[in-house]
């Protein structure tokens, strides 16, 4: 039930209790003014008691009307205070849902459906400070893990560099040979260093968008020739089909860092001598834009996981083997900055990311 339909509820019923009341003093009132008509008209009682009733008898013109605005009067400060008295018991459990409260809220029964409300209030609220710990959680291992894979590259490079200083006759082989250790050992630096600022620049989500039309077949065309040397290192080939025309408006520097992604992780998780297939298709007002690989199938519950913040596919603890598991989680966030979607599906060894962005 929403929030208007429970506001009219709960004002048609103290609207009611109201009318019931006010009718039942009205009758009450009125049977006492004809009593006391017909007893004043017998003048079957004298003394004190029939002199009492004559003079109540001869100002029921004013009495009457007095009386019924009187119990109008308590009346509404009976609805006032059973009104407060609601509100009490709400805000009582509303603190209590933030506090470790395990008792189950309690409202009375015209706030059922709020009461309802709350309830799901708690279990979300619950839920969402679960995964936050859990990311949390995983964050601070993995800064722990990044730490201490700092350390190999660079005992690598520092151990190299002494003997390329130390060591005055050596061979052009051995020396090229330890040229490449280096440079490879640094390379793996340089991308652990960016993935600590992947990780410090995660939860700056208020960053605004800069919006401009874009070619979405010619951004992933460059983009997938940046990494043919990568491909070409797993025997891996690609084909772009669909449109070759289609047009977004977007932030074009946020969503070709959503495109490099998913073409990272396809890449990196595709079997060797595979294809990797985008395809660009139009969808009534949104662009559809998939990314699929040959790769070993996903099991569902990692797959319903796999765009939460610093998760990884791979159990591994170390960082050597793929990133920190922030970069689906990003790509996400910034799909839905664009009002868009990001899905992924695998279906034996076919594993598929869906990307749906609105064209204007």
């Amino acid at each position: 039930m929403n929030k208007k339909a429970n506001v009219a509820k709960i004002s048609n019923y103290l609207a009611v209790r109201f009318i019931i009341m006010t009718f039942s003093c009205f009758v009450i009132i009125f049977l006492l003014s004809f009593i006391l008509v017909n007893l004043n008209d017998a003048q079957g009682i004298a003394g004190l008691l029939g002199d009492t009733i004559n003079w109540l008898s001869n100002r029921l013109l004013i009495l009457a009307p007095s009386l019924f605005a009187a119990c109008v009067f308590i009346i509404l400060l009976i609805q006032r205070r059973q009104l407060i008295k609601y509100l009490a018991v709400l805000s009582a459990n509303l603190e209590a849902i933030t506090l470790e409260d395990k008792q189950d809220v309690q409202l009375p029964p015209i706030l059922k459906d709020a009461e309802a409300g709350l309830e799901r209030m708690r279990f979300e609220l619950k839920e969402k400070e679960r995964v936050a710990k859990e990311a949390e959680q995983r964050k601070n291992d993995l800064i722990v893990y990044l730490a201490h894979d700092l350390k190999t590259p660079i005992s690598s490079i520092i151990g190299y560099l002494t003997l390329l200083r130390d060591e005055r006759n050596i061979s052009d082989k051995i020396y090229q040979r330890f040229i490449h250790v280096t440079m490879t050992n640094a390379e793996r630096l340089d991308d652990l260093i960016n993935e600590f600022f992947e990780i410090t620049r995660f939860n700056l989500s208020t960053i605004p968008l800069n919006y401009s039309k874009v070619n979405v077949s010619l951004m992933l065309e460059q983009l997938l020739f940046e990494f043919q040397p990568v491909l070409t290192a797993k025997n891996l080939t690609y084909r772009l089909e669909g449109s070759n025309n289609m047009e977004i408006v977007c932030d074009a520097e946020k969503i070709q860092r959503v495109f490099d992604n998913l073409v990272s992780n396809a890449v990196h998780y595709s079997l060797e001598n595979s294809e990797i297939v985008i395809s660009v298709k139009q969808d009534e007002e949104n662009a559809l834009i998939q990314f699929s690989n040959q790769g070993y199938p996903i099991e569902r519950e990692k797959l319903d996981r796999i765009f939460e913040q610093f998760y990884r596919l791979d159990d591994s603890r170390s960082t050597r083997n793929g990133g920190a598991g922030i970069g689906l989680a990003i790509a996400k966030q910034i799909i839905e900055q664009h009002h868009g979607t990001i899905s992924a599906e695998s279906t034996g060894q076919n594993i598929s990311f869906t990307v749906s962005l609105p064209l204007s």
